[in-house]
């Protein structure tokens, strides 16, 4: 074959290769290229003979040069390109520039899957169209800005706490109700009476949440810790309020909230679809991240089902700072990033140390939300670690933020270490990109955090990251501007303040636009046409003087113009001056007076006991002397 090729190629191109050189050749296999004896051949050959039947010489050629190949198989050409080493790096670089298009291509459709049209929304009486909707379900005002985009409030999505309301008419409360629908309560830890409380408190009654239960009320605290153990000592508190069966169950939603620093701003029924809304979409993306597994059947009879991996069950706010944690503790290190946009405060986002600019993605410890069951179990691991391992020296914020990063820590890790070669190679490209969704890809040492085996750490915790239900005030007060929706002339002005502002959230959420008016909660019992006085409090044509109407759009509610979101209650836990300065700003302050007298009246009216005995959106069900 060697003697063939030898003679063919000495006949047409009158080039001799010597049989040392052949055999060199056929060692050296695709190596050959360097000696430019392969080219030479080649090019003449072209030059010579145009493509056809003369194509055998190549064939010959590479007999000589390949001779391990299997020539009756020929080996695609992409392929023997591949062989050449100086052919291999335009070729792996080939490779790299696809995946980073498959990259950016995954990131864009995920930019794409956020967009819907938003219907039309009223700006001075007059509807204006919009497309696009936000994370808060903000049709976004027509600009030059690009606004952002979210999914519609479902109309499925429904709590059992959301029982119909009682029939309004005049007939007598029917003998022997039974109350169906699960409960619903809200625990305020106090120790003491001041007016930071009045306003918390005030701010539950106007808008018709559950009496409030308050939590350590009158009891003295003498440890040693900087507040002598006020902190810590809401935590054995709230657990123990919890674990009395007979004032909650364990399908009953509990909302604990600090006690002297926070404001309602929405009604509870907005609060408890955003709260099932921000449950759906956590789930969601838990299992598109974390995968499925088996579950096994609780009884003989019960087949086994693919479901989620993790789930969430319980809301916590979330800060921009973590504190008072250290920076290499779980509860700042392995927490997830948040779903706000990357550049949401321009090319500083998440780089400024004074975290004004950070996305908010650590938990704060002063609103918590979910089922009795699942909030239990989270005090009680909590009550463990302040009781048996002292780690409530600092106080609660401490505790609750270590078991969010506990846990977030051995999802990471064990979501890491089952991945396939695929996951890890694609885990190690986008480390290397810098595109990585993975806290752990930041190669961050973090402290105090081995998994021990048969200790729980799953505990369903997730964090209202765009402040739907908890607007949490730590750096954010920046963020937050008090808009009056049937009053464009804002608009200009919140630009110029605003440079970073993608969009301009000033269209009233759609959520909001479906309630009730704002004066509709304070009285169960006037709305429904019955008398306005009552033993307890005759009305006062001067003291109960309210407008006839007051449309949410009339109202000034505090705006995420960021999220963007109208928050279902303010946490004023950064500036503690916002509890003086922004008081006056609240959309019920100055009816204040009317609305609590409308609230204490309403409590002795037939239809208060009525859904006392039956439940329903009215809450009078959590009454009975101690409230929640």
């Amino acid at each position: 074959m060697f003697g063939q090729s030898s003679r063919e190629a000495e006949t047409r191109f009158g080039v001799k290769p010597t049989a040392r050189l052949i055999k060199l050749m056929s060692k050296l296999d695709c190596e050959a290229s360097s000696f430019g004896l392969r080219s030479k051949l080649l090019g003449a050959e072209q030059k010579l003979n145009p493509p056809g039947p003369n194509m055998a010489i190549r064939d010959s050629f590479d007999r000589i040069t390949e001779p391990g190949r299997d020539h009756a198989h020929p080996t695609p050409a992409f392929l023997r390109m591949a062989r050449p080493r100086r052919s291999r790096m335009p070729l792996c670089l080939a490779i790299s520039g696809l995946l980073l298009l498959l990259l950016g291509w995954k990131s864009m459709i995920k930019v794409r899957l956020l967009s819907s049209d938003g219907p039309a929304h009223r700006v001075n009486g007059r509807k204006i169209p919009t497309r696009s909707t936000s994370r808060a379900n903000y049709p976004s005002v027509a600009s030059s800005f690009l606004p952002y985009a979210a999914p519609k409030l479902h109309e499925e999505i429904e709590s059992p706490l959301l029982a119909p309301e009682t029939k309004d008419d005049n007939s007598t409360a029917p003998m022997g109700l039974q109350k169906t629908n699960p409960s619903f309560h809200l625990l305020v830890p106090a120790t003491e009476s001041n007016s930071n409380l009045c306003k918390t408190l005030l701010s539950s009654f106007v808008l018709a949440y559950p009496p409030p239960t308050l939590i350590n009320y009158g009891k003295k605290f003498d440890g040693d810790n900087w507040d002598k153990g006020s902190h810590t000592g809401k935590i054995r508190g709230v657990y123990d309020y919890l674990s009395n069966k007979d004032k909650v169950a364990d399908d009953d939603t509990v909302l604990v909230i600090d006690g002297y620093d926070l404001w309602f701003q929405l009604p509870p029924v907005i609060m408890i679809k955003r709260y099932h809304q921000l449950i759906n979409e956590a789930n969601d993306r838990l299992r598109r991240r974390y995968g499925t597994e088996l579950k096994k059947p609780e009884a003989a009879d019960t087949r086994t089902e693919m479901v989620a991996k993790y789930s969430q069950s319980v809301v916590f706010g979330a800060d921009k700072l973590c504190w008072p944690n250290a920076a290499d503790d779980p509860a700042c290190a392995a927490i997830p990033y948040s779903t706000l946009p990357k550049d949401i405060y321009g090319p500083l986002t998440d780089t400024d140390s004074e975290g004004f600019l950070n996305r908010p993605r650590f938990l704060n410890s002063g609103t918590v939300m979910g089922p009795v069951k699942d909030v239990r179990a989270i005090y009680e691991v909590a009550v463990r670690k302040v009781e048996e391992e002292k780690r409530g020296t600092i106080g609660d914020q401490f505790v609750f933020a270590e078991i969010f990063g506990e846990q977030e820590y051995q999802r990471e890790t064990q979501r890491q270490s089952t991945q396939g070669a695929g996951g890890r190679w694609y885990e190690w490209l986008s480390t290397a990109l810098g595109t990585s969704d993975s806290p752990l890809a930041a190669n961050q040492t973090i402290k105090n955090m081995t998994v021990a085996t048969g200790r729980r750490y799953e505990f369903g915790i997730g964090l209202d990251y765009e402040s739907k239900m908890f607007q949490t005030m730590t750096h954010s007060a920046n963020d937050i501007e008090f808009i009056t929706y049937n009053d464009s002339a804002l608009l200009p002005s919140i630009i110029e303040k605003h440079p970073h502002l993608k969009s301009t959230p000033f269209a009233l959420p759609i959520d909001i636009q479906k309630a009730h008016g704002p004066f509709w909660y304070s009285s169960p019992g006037n709305h429904s046409l019955e008398p306005k006085n009552s033993l307890l409090l005759p009305h006062s044509d001067y003291l109960d003087d309210l407008p006839e109407r007051i449309d949410w759009y009339d109202a000034p509610l505090a705006t995420n113009l960021y999220s963007p979101s109208v928050p279902a209650l303010l946490h004023i836990n950064g500036d503690k001056s916002l509890l003086n300065d922004w008081w006056p700003s609240m959309w019920y302050h100055p009816y204040s007076r009317a609305l609590v007298r409308r609230y204490i009246r309403s409590t002795q009216t037939r239809k208060a006991a009525q859904t006392a005995a039956a439940g329903g959106q009215t809450w009078w069900d959590m009454r009975g002397g101690r409230g929640g």
